[in-house]
């Protein structure tokens, strides 16, 4: 039978090849060993799941107070703009369509007071999930993280702005996709420029411009994606399992769009803190001896 301290000595030796093998990693691969320990202190799924969970919870009282008080342009476009963004065909289109449908004046008047109350509270979720995920990105304590409840409100409108300016982009632009890609990838990167900036507020504006542009990369690439897609999978998921699949879906997706900004916009602080472009960006200095958010 081997000793307990033979297992204790191998442990040790294990360890110590462990923490020299990621120093020599580090020597060489700087880059690679921030982005990994980076992630690591992110946490980058349980971030992306709850962003993911907090805008579905979200788009429902979202649905229901934009088809009760929004002017009938305004829903229309709404709806245009969804169509557009996911390429939403048949019976996915139509539930879609169906959910913006004017309520009667009952239900309007039932889900008035009720209905705002959600939104807000479900607005205010979600950005402080995104603002959770940016500071956990830059390592920043609560302490110099802007808390102002305008600022989330803000957020989700920059949200429904882009949505519908979106929408319009891809039905309204001569030239058709060609044309429109580069200018919703000029909008991506603005939105995502300002929402880094707007929820930190400590941050100063260039260092937050790589981040930007990777996630305005990414999830211009997820979009292109869901035209194929979604429109397949929503009718296949409303066919065989009604409602229950389409939620099912859109959760997926959703995720997987969370994780795809959680990884960009940790990969643009990582990379706007490298010498290089620390120098160019003006970019402070990662907190030193810290781990994590705090």
């Amino acid at each position: 039978m081997l000793s307990g301290s033979w297992w204790r000595g191998r442990t040790r030796k294990l360890a110590a090849w462990k923490k020299a093998v990621h120093e020599r990693v580090q020597i060489r691969f700087p880059v690679v060993t921030g982005l990994v320990d980076r992630m690591v202190a992110v946490n980058i799924f349980d971030s992306a799941t709850r962003i993911a969970a907090q805008c579905f919870l979200t788009a429902v009282p979202l649905l229901f107070v934009l088809s009760a008080y929004a002017p009938a342009a305004v829903r229309e476009q709404i709806t245009a703009s969804i169509s557009a963004v996911f390429g939403l065909t048949g019976e996915a289109k139509a539930q879609m369509e169906q959910a913006f449908k004017p309520p009667s004046d009952d239900l309007r008047q039932a889900t008035g007071v009720v209905g705002g109350l959600m939104v807000l509270l479900s607005a205010t979720a979600v950005s402080r999930a995104v603002q959770r995920l940016c500071r956990r990105v830059w390592l920043l304590p609560r302490t110099e993280t802007k808390v102002a409840p305008w600022r989330w409100l803000a957020w989700i409108v920059l949200w429904i702005c882009a949505l519908v300016l979106q929408g319009l982009l891809h039905n309204g632009v001569d030239g058709g996709t060609l044309v429109a890609a580069p200018v919703v990838l000029v909008m991506q990167t603005a939105m995502w420029w300002w929402t880094q900036h707007l929820l930190l507020g400590s941050v100063r504006w260039w260092p937050l411009l790589p981040g930007a542009v990777i996630t305005a990369v990414a999830v211009g690439g997820l979009s292109v994606t869901a035209h194929f897609y979604m429109p397949r999978a929503l009718n296949r998921a409303l066919a065989e399992y009604g409602s229950a699949g389409s939620v099912f879906v859109l959760l997926s997706w959703l995720i997987v769009v969370s994780v795809a900004v959680a990884v960009s916009l940790t990969v643009g602080a990582v990379l706007s803190q490298e010498p290089f472009l620390r120098r160019r960006l003006g970019t402070p200095a990662s907190p030193a001896g810290r781990t994590g958010p705090g």
